[in-house]
């Protein structure tokens, strides 16, 4: 979105690959070095380590105007930067997950907040992906920062305006069921193979992206074992179309971190199959549910889980997932789907917060 709206990037960060990385979608990189996914404190290492390496950032830094930075771990090395080496640029911070670390009652805890405090003095906008992380927690954390939800949406940073895609798959059984993307939630598959393997061939699903190993150490295992259960790996976004055109819902539920992060968030699979046309399916209370209630769309399972989706796949009926699916279609383009005036927008918005900044200097 920044290079679609016009924004000349450079990027500097850790990597999860073994080998270094020079450039992404044309853009340079400053490659601070591998770390992992969960090593807490390996990561808290890697940062320390870049922490006393700034000089040799720079170059990459100077004559910015904003310094824009993920997540806790890169606000603490970007503010570093932005107070030595681009006093004038705004510091911008992206929040798109809540750590389940920043919301306990132990001693790592109250320091990971109690650092977070002292660098949101210094942030001139916060950027996050959905409302309820305002409500949920900067709110509550009395941050007084300008804040800009952009949510996940689907990204087309070359259109103008917006074509939805058309729907191909048949309404009847057996319905189909798509969880698509980081797969870490245990219970989550455990809900829909058991779906399946009860349904006796009315319910089939469809898996497919990167399951964590540190939650699915026998994932491989537990597909083999699950009828009617598939798993078909990785995927590129320019492979959406095909999967979410080969079912009829898409699991949109999260127990990973439930009543906290799990619960505020906003993921792509709203987006993403709103876009497609497949029915999304969320749980009571929790900020996807809100999201398709406010559109009419969607199914919400407000009581069992199991229970409740076993139950509507078991009685559903062709008329009735006609009638999901036309509210689906009926869901404004700009919802779903970012384009290129979004993105110039997006820019904007940065400008704004690096003018407010030079004036506060």
């Amino acid at each position: 979105m920044l290079k679609a709206g016009g924004a000349d990037l450079k990027l500097i960060g850790f990597r999860r690959s073994a080998a270094s990385i020079r450039e992404v979608e044309g853009c340079e990189v400053v490659d601070l070095g591998a770390t992992m996914d969960g090593a807490f404190v390996a990561r808290v290492l890697s940062v320390a380590s870049a922490r006393f390496r700034l000089a040799v950032l720079a170059d990459a830094v100077q004559d910015s105007e904003v310094v824009l930075t993920r997540n806790l771990e890169m606000l603490y090395l970007g503010a570093a930067l932005r107070r030595r080496y681009a006093k004038r640029a705004a510091l911008v911070f992206e929040c798109l997950d809540i750590h389940r670390l920043l919301l306990g009652r132990g001693l790592p805890s109250r320091l990971l907040r109690s650092l977070e405090s002292n660098l949101m003095r210094e942030v001139d906008l916060i950027l996050t992906s959905s409302p309820r992380f305002i409500s949920e927690y900067f709110r509550p954390r009395r941050f007084q920062r300008q804040i800009q939800v952009v949510e996940n949406k689907l990204l087309f940073p070359d259109t103008e305006t917006l074509a939805r895609a058309s729907r191909q798959l048949p309404a009847g059984p057996p319905w189909r069921v798509g969880w698509f993307g980081m797969l870490r939630c245990r219970r989550s598959f455990a809900i829909l193979a058991a779906v399946a393997r009860e349904a006796a061939g009315l319910v089939e699903v469809s898996i497919a992206g990167r399951p964590s190993s540190k939650e699915f150490p026998d994932f491989d295992d537990l597909v083999r074992r699950s009828p009617h259960v598939s798993f078909s790996g990785p995927y590129r976004s320019d492979q959406l179309s095909n999967l979410y055109g080969e079912v009829h819902f898409s699991w949109a539920v999260d127990f990973f971190e439930q009543g906290l992060n799990s619960s505020w968030l906003l993921p792509n699979r709203i987006y993403e199959s709103s876009y497609f046309g497949t029915v999304p399916i969320a749980l009571d209370g929790v900020e996807t549910a809100h999201w398709l209630e406010q559109r009419g769309i969607g199914v919400i399972l407000r009581g069992d889980p199991e229970l409740e989706l076993k139950g509507l796949l078991c009685r559903l009926v062709p008329e009735r997932y006609r009638d999901l699916a036309a509210a689906v279609d009926r869901v404004p383009p700009s919802d779903i789907a970012d384009t290129k005036d979004s993105c110039r927008q997006l820019v904007a918005s940065l400008a704004v917060a690096r003018n407010l900044a030079r004036e506060g200097s």
